[in-house]
């Protein structure tokens, strides 16, 4: 049984810093958990839901407002990274490539990365860019839950129906599904469960940890199937999706 309460709590919060890059990142001396879901999916408000604070993460009406990845260092223990959502956004091409790019090895390569909360909107049917990022972080290993968002918005019967057809697009390729969450910025819905979920994985992580050494290089590899920051209007995919066939290798 998780111990829930070991992190609702959140008795500080205060910005880090923004990285264009993983070079720009900050220090791996604090374990991170990282949020990320399609423009559009509420993440905002819901990373103010848990902080507690109105104003930690910026709200805008227009998607892909986040163009940065940003750090906020939370309870002075862990931090909270608020990443660039992919889909829809106004910017210059080349910052789309750049940020596509800086995003895709923040996931893969950032040793102190524990978690990776990926956000839906709850309110629709299962979006094709959705079930693209949550398989290319299956393949690659990296460890993520979902969290579906403004279950508000719709009548439950509803949301469930999308959760479970969600689920039903990604079953085959885990052997165990990951995770899966609900919340509502609007009602506070979701809060306890999401920081008992962040409480649970840092009371995990062995106390006498030796620092992780930086990460090594790696060569140049083939971007993700998804865009993570376009031009306002239709995405399209730059490579074919794979056959989803593969082990689950998460360590969880």
């Amino acid at each position: 049984m998780r111990c829930w309460f070991l992190i609702v709590i959140i008795s500080s919060a205060i910005f880090d810093c923004s990285a264009p890059d993983l070079a720009s990142c900050p220090d791996e001396s604090l374990p991170e958990f990282a949020f990320i879901g399609r423009s559009n999916s509420g993440k905002s408000s819901l990373l103010n839901l848990l902080s507690g604070k109105t104003d930690l993460a910026r709200t805008s009406p227009k998607p892909g407002f986040t163009k940065l990845i940003n750090f906020f260092t939370m309870n002075k223990t862990w931090r909270l990274v608020d990443l660039p959502g992919y889909g829809f956004a106004e910017g210059a091409k080349k910052d789309s490539a750049r940020f596509n790019q800086a995003v895709s090895h923040y996931l893969k390569r950032r040793p102190n990365l524990c978690l990776v909360f990926a956000l839906i909107d709850s309110g629709l049917k299962p979006q094709e860019m959705d079930v693209d990022f949550v398989e290319w972080l299956a393949r690659n290993a990296v460890p993520f839950v979902l969290v579906f968002t403004k279950t508000d918005k719709e009548p439950p019967a509803t949301v469930q129906a999308n959760i479970a057809a969600f689920t039903a697009r990604i079953a085959g390729w885990f052997e165990r599904l990951p995770a899966i969450f609900t919340c509502s910025a609007t009602l506070g819905q979701g809060r306890r469960e999401l920081l008992g979920e962040i409480g649970a994985t840092l009371a995990a992580i062995p106390s006498d940890t030796e620092p992780t050494p930086p990460a090594v290089p790696l060569p140049p590899e083939i971007e993700p199937p998804f865009s993570l920051q376009v031009r306002a209007g239709s995405t399209q995919e730059t490579n074919p999706r794979a056959k989803k066939q593969f082990k689950d290798s998460r360590p969880w």
